[in-house]
């Protein structure tokens, strides 16, 4: 009786060990997946490995990025959304993560993720985009749009790189506070969009800054608002949406996210991470070189702007299913 009982203080005792080893076990100890859940070459791509160089630095563990895109970025929000909440699968957020699942509701489909299976941990950069016209185009701000379009209805039309996607919520947002129609002509991504704005198949879309720099500065293109709730240093002289007089507003931002359940102690771990790569500098530099819009917000602050511009972002995407 006395042996029995010493066998099971021991094996009580081991299995309290071992929980409490793995309980304290310190985060990370190996390779960190970063996933994109978006094809290579856009945002999210470029966000993602800049963060990876910051955080392999100062976690002292490789972050690797690997992409998952598909179904509008569905792939690669459902995998990180639903693996082990241990800190090893991270997700380079873009902004479309808010609206993705109502999205899919709209079109009769079923969203692979929802929102809230995903923890906001830190947002690193928020481009607005920049509505375009060709050089030889009669307008001049977006006032003279939308007296074209109350002029003639659903004759202006549009590029986009497809139903959802960041060009068609930036137009669809303005279209809906001025009361106007434009027809959209969707393409296969944001390049082949902005060719088609360049061989005049159409006659606006709208760019992240990086890229639509390129465009302006070749006098091939004009710029005439940005949909973001300030201007930006690179156009000081062109107005956002609202200062034109139209109450929209649209983000394209980038952010760390973990899945629901990652253990306080390891978003501590990444949360500082971030901030310690966003003050020192590094991610700013970095971003700036290449034309990006760099803004850090902590998480409580993330959390807080993540909600409110995807209210506004699911808000049009209702009605945009109302219309159809």
């Amino acid at each position: 009786m006395m042996i029995r009982q010493l066998m099971l203080a021991l094996l009580s005792f081991l299995s309290f060990a071992t929980h409490y080893a793995f309980a304290e076990e310190p985060y990370p100890t190996r390779p960190i997946n970063l996933i994109v859940p978006n094809p290579p070459g856009g945002s999210s791509d470029v966000n993602a490995r800049i963060l990876a160089d910051s955080l392999t630095k100062i976690l002292k563990q490789p972050v690797v990025v690997n992409f998952k895109p598909g179904v509008a970025g569905q792939i690669g929000n459902s995998y990180v959304a639903k693996s082990k909440p241990d800190g090893y699968n991270l997700l380079m957020g873009l902004s479309s993560i808010m609206v993705s699942p109502e999205a899919e509701r709209v079109q009769g489909k079923t969203s692979l993720y929802e929102v809230d299976q995903l923890i906001p941990v830190g947002m690193i950069s928020n481009d607005p985009m920049v509505m375009l016209v060709n050089a030889n185009s009669p307008w001049n701000t977006l006032a003279d749009v939308v007296k074209a379009a109350k002029v003639k209805p659903g004759s202006i039309n549009y590029s986009s790189s497809g139903n959802f996607g960041p060009i068609h919520l930036s137009v669809v947002m303005f279209e809906q506070a001025a009361g106007i129609n434009l027809v959209q002509v969707p393409f296969g991504g944001g390049g082949p969009s902005m060719m088609a704005l360049l061989g005049s198949q159409v006659e606006i879309t709208t760019a992240i800054p990086a890229v639509a720099m390129a465009q302006i500065q070749s006098g091939k293109v004009r710029a005439i608002a940005v949909s973001g709730p300030r201007r930006i240093k690179i156009l000081p002289n062109i107005p956002t949406y609202r200062e034109s007089g139209y109450d929209a507003e649209f983000n394209i931002w980038n952010g760390l996210f973990v899945p629901q359940g990652t253990p306080d102690s390891i978003v501590k771990v990444l949360r500082d991470a971030i901030r310690e790569a966003a003050t020192s500098g590094e991610l700013e530099s970095v971003m700036q070189q290449r034309g990006m819009i760099y803004e850090y917000l902590d998480q409580p602050e993330f959390k807080k702007f993540a909600k409110e511009d995807g209210d506004r972002m699911v808000k049009a995407v209702k009605l945009i299913g109302k219309l159809n």
